[in-house]
């Protein structure tokens, strides 16, 4: 369990990497993302370990990657080319009645 969660940790680490560096402007600080992807991995390796049991190392990684990966996908935001809505065209909607 030791190594599966070193490992999912390193995982964790090369996937925010990977994250910051082809999407920088739809992420928030490097350090929210560089604490997020460890964590999430670390926790996917967790739930993982707990499903399958021991002796399962590939996948238990193989399971802490994806849950990473969306755990870091949460932290995405939207392009920032296409604005927000002005806020009078929230307000002009009637209530039905």
């Amino acid at each position: 369990m030791l190594w599966e969660a070193l490992g999912s940790v390193l995982l964790g680490l090369a996937l925010a990497w990977a994250a910051a560096h082809t999407m920088p402007a739809r992420l928030p600080s490097g350090r929210v993302v560089f604490t997020t992807g460890p964590i999430g991995t670390l926790f996917g390796a967790l739930i993982t370990h707990s499903a399958l049991g021991p002796g399962h190392a590939l996948a238990t990684l193989l399971g802490a990657v994806v849950v990473g990966a969306v755990t870091l996908s949460l932290l995405l935001r939207g392009p920032r080319s296409l604005g927000r809505l002005p806020s009078d065209s929230r307000s002009s909607v009637s209530p039905a009645g």
